[in-house]
């Protein structure tokens, strides 16, 4: 193997256990639910969802999930899971 692709694969592996290097934005997620398939979407630190409940209350078990996936990675303002649940 390429030592150069190697030092990248090494590279990446780190970054991966670096959460706080990243800064996610923006990002759009096809999630398979239990019932259905929903469109889960984060703008900036607004969150989107295509299930009934979000429609209700802002946040669901589609985004909060997402908060957990992506914790460290996005805006303190964009997680709306309670800190007594995370």
């Amino acid at each position: 193997m390429n030592s150069g692709l190697i030092v990248k694969i090494d590279k990446a592996r780190r970054y991966a256990t670096e959460r706080g290097r990243m800064d996610v934005t923006s990002l759009h997620v096809r999630l398979g639910a239990e019932n259905d398939t929903h469109e889960v979407a984060l703008d900036g630190d607004k969150w989107a969802c295509t299930c009934d409940f979000f429609r209700g209350w802002g946040a669901c078990a589609h985004t909060m999930a997402l908060e957990r996936v992506l914790d460290g990675m996005i805006p303190t303002s964009a997680i709306h899971m309670p800190a007594a649940l995370a």
